[in-house]
């Protein structure tokens, strides 16, 4: 790789976390300070909220919200202890969990959906 090729190479990743940056930080404060929610909670609940079958497993939240499996483990756990999300067993495969959203969880996601888009429609018009 040439030199001015590893230069712009490294430009465009250092443009791409700025932005990621500046959007997530928008988010995370908006969030936070209307609905008492951080951006991977929001996340979680979106994907709880739009899943088909109304329940996730536990390990495919994990994709959803990109933290290791124990983050979101303790993600989930500071989810249920709000009253936002359930936990049951899988009934086919008992080793299995899943998270499921409760009403407040989804009253919660609604309110901040707005909130989100409007963040998310700001910030990344600016870019």
């Amino acid at each position: 790789m040439s030199d001015v090729a590893e230069q712009g190479l490294l430009q465009e990743w250092h443009n791409l976390s700025a932005r990621h940056a500046a959007v997530f930080g928008t988010l995370e404060c908006r969030l936070q300070e209307r609905h008492g929610l951080g951006v991977t909670e929001f996340e979680a609940l979106e994907r709880l909220v739009n899943c088909v079958i109304g329940k996730c497993r536990a390990a495919d939240l994990t994709e959803v919200v990109h933290l290791s499996q124990s983050a979101t483990s303790r993600l989930v756990a500071r989810l249920e202890r709000e009253g936002l999300v359930q936990r049951a067993l899988c009934e086919s495969d008992r080793r299995g969990i899943f998270v499921v959203v409760t009403d407040e969880g989804r009253r919660r996601y609604e309110e901040a959906k707005p909130t989100h888009r409007a963040a998310l429609e700001e910030t990344l018009a600016e870019a």
